[in-house]
């Protein structure tokens, strides 16, 4: 099935995060404010600004139980949104409370505990902000991860326990952390990532293959696997019971970010545009091809998605470098649906246990949700 194709914006998008019933979406432009968006029939429709950083927000996440929405900025602040009824007008409207992060850089990447008791902003002053919120103070209040990390933290992602916590830093590192808040968490059960979980314990530190900076991290859906995408063009899957790590070098333009469909399949999108399936257990990983059904793709072979070097724009670079020509094209346009790097890959709708649809933005200021097995649909 094709996918859907929406353009919210002629700007870069660089977070977006839905409502747990898919009615709304929260995007941010490449701006200070997030829109509010409803889904009005095949499009969305702009509803609401939520205004209240002073710098570009980085990164936002929409809690499906709880509704709040949380969002980082580069004013090295955090917001927790949640709707409350205007007396006076009887409509409701996003109401922000600021969090006390305690950081002197940017807030670069936050997401929702499972639980939704907990939030983990990742920033540029070597700290993973672990926010819980005060009764008594009616406020956020945050516990700092910090040792070992040497440089930004980049991305975070939680695992099914509410307590371990994944990172990806430009330290060229991944890492899984214990954010066990006493006041907050049940004892947790062993996992294969260990027992004893003391607050900003290192249950894991698994370096890039070439030295890249680490973009994104996940867990898997049970959290016994760990995938990581470097700027090396490589995405490594770590199975600590094992132990083992599985690390894939591609030809392509590094990822930026990657999402779990299943126990055995990831989504990873970044620099080449387009959105590549990878599949693979304990016993070893390959990449299966591409969700993006583009002359492209298919011409390249499934595991080799090089649908920007295709491109006509590409090809007059190559001309006037190899035969000296330097005709200019006019056309510029990518073989992929994505017209400019994805920045950000979600899982969008599931069923009887795996993710069926995941979404994606990108600079091109597209929205586009995917069929996740329209892989091997194809295959």
């Amino acid at each position: 099935m094709a996918p859907q194709v929406f353009n919210l914006a002629q700007t870069p998008i660089t977070a977006h995060a839905f409502s747990a019933d898919k009615t709304q979406l929260a995007v941010s432009f490449n701006s200070n404010d997030v829109q509010i968006f409803a889904r009005q029939g095949t499009g969305w429709t702009a509803t609401e600004t939520l205004s209240e950083h002073d710098k570009l927000i980085t990164s936002i996440d929409w809690a499906p139980n709880s509704n709040r929405i949380v969002t980082a900025a580069q004013d090295r602040n955090a917001y927790v949104w949640q709707q409350t009824q205007d007396p006076e007008t009887g409509k409701y409207v996003w109401k922000p409370t600021l969090v006390l992060l305690r950081i002197n850089r940017a807030a670069t990447h936050v997401r929702w505990s499972p639980n939704e008791d907990k939030f983990a902003v990742a920033s540029g002053a070597r700290a993973i902000a672990i926010c819980s919120f005060d009764p008594e103070n009616n406020w956020w209040v945050s516990k700092l991860l910090k040792k070992p990390i040497r440089s930004t933290v980049l991305s975070v992602d939680w695992h099914p326990n509410n307590v371990l916590l994944a990172s990806g830093s430009a330290d060229s590192k991944a890492r899984v952390f214990s954010a066990y808040i006493k006041e907050v968490d049940d004892k947790p059960a062993p996992t294969v990532w260990g027992s004893k979980l003391p607050f900003n314990t290192v249950c894991g530190e698994y370096p890039s293959p070439s030295g890249g900076w680490v973009h994104a991290v996940g867990f898997s859906p049970s959290g016994d696997a760990l995938a990581f995408a470097s700027h090396d063009s490589s995405i490594s899957i770590v199975y600590p019971g094992g132990p083992a790590v599985y690390s894939i070098r591609m030809s392509s333009l590094p990822f930026m970010a990657l999402t779990w469909t299943s126990e055995d399949t990831i989504v990873a999108a970044g620099h080449d545009c387009q959105p590549v399936v990878f599949s693979g257990s304990e016993g070893g990983w390959q990449g299966v091809g591409s969700l993006d059904d583009s002359t492209s793709s298919k011409a390249a072979g499934p595991a080799s998605p090089v649908g920007r070097l295709n491109s006509a724009a590409f090809s007059s670079f190559r001309d006037a470098d190899s035969r000296g020509q330097s005709k200019p094209s006019t056309d510029t346009k990518l073989l992929t649906v994505h017209q400019n790097t994805i920045t950000s890959v979600r899982p969008f709708e599931i069923k009887g246990g795996r993710v069926t649809k995941v979404s994606t933005s990108g600079v091109d200021g597209n929205l586009v949700i995917w069929e996740s097995d329209s892989v091997s649909q194809r295959a």
